[in-house]
């Protein structure tokens, strides 16, 4: 590594140093802007008696959250997201459906370093997932399916990497405890277990 080089990576450390902090007072508020990806666990339970093992895929979507801060580093926020779509298969069927889901979560946070240029912090809240639009096909085109709406906890952790006293990029990663009966023509046939990781990556302005 050259000096050149060298002395480009210390003046660009210097310059974030010097930035002003993200400080997270009473009475301010956040709004977050990006995308986040919805992994649902790899054993999303079975149905008709343990004779059909699900699997539920993966899905990306925008997402807006707001946190407002009622003192100082401790703030209320709302996830809200454009709907996920997930195709769900069964082993040895295939895909059997799609679904449609809205997961709005209310989190209460607490940031450590909000003086800092790098600013953690974690969370903890409920999350109510409300599922639409089930589609089926393949062995079971014509059946109708529905997947019952949900409510649980949700826990959440996350990075803020501050640019200037208005803004910072969030990193962060959730869990959520979604299970959903599942019903096929009014009957119910099993529960579905989804209790997915959600990664994002957003970026946060402050007001």
């Amino acid at each position: 590594m050259n000096h050149r080089l060298i002395g480009g990576l210390v003046a660009a450390a210097l310059a974030c140093a010097a930035h002003p902090a993200l400080a997270q007072q009473a009475g301010t508020f956040t709004l977050g802007v990006g995308a986040h990806q919805v992994q649902p666990k790899s054993n999303n339970g079975s149905l008709l008696g343990g004779t059909a093992q699900l699997e539920i895929g993966d899905n990306v979507q925008p997402t807006v959250t707001f946190e407002y801060f009622f003192r100082e580093n401790l703030g209320i926020e709302v996830l809200a997201a454009t709907p996920f779509k997930h195709d769900i298969d069964i082993k040895g069927l295939g895909k059997v459906a799609t679904t449609k889901h809205l997961p709005p979560t209310f989190s209460l946070q607490y940031h450590w370093n909000s003086q800092g240029v790098v600013s953690p912090f974690v969370g903890v809240g409920v999350n109510y997932t409300t599922f639409f639009s089930e589609k089926t096909t393949g062995p079971l085109r014509g059946a109708k399916l529905k997947l019952e709406d949900s409510v649980g906890v949700a826990a959440h952790v996350g990075v803020d990497f501050v640019l200037n006293e208005r803004g910072a990029i969030r990193v962060d990663a959730r869990w959520m405890d979604i299970g959903s009966d599942v019903k096929l023509n009014g009957t119910k046939i099993g529960k579905a277990n989804i209790d997915p990781l959600v990664y994002g990556l957003a970026y946060v302005f402050k007001f």
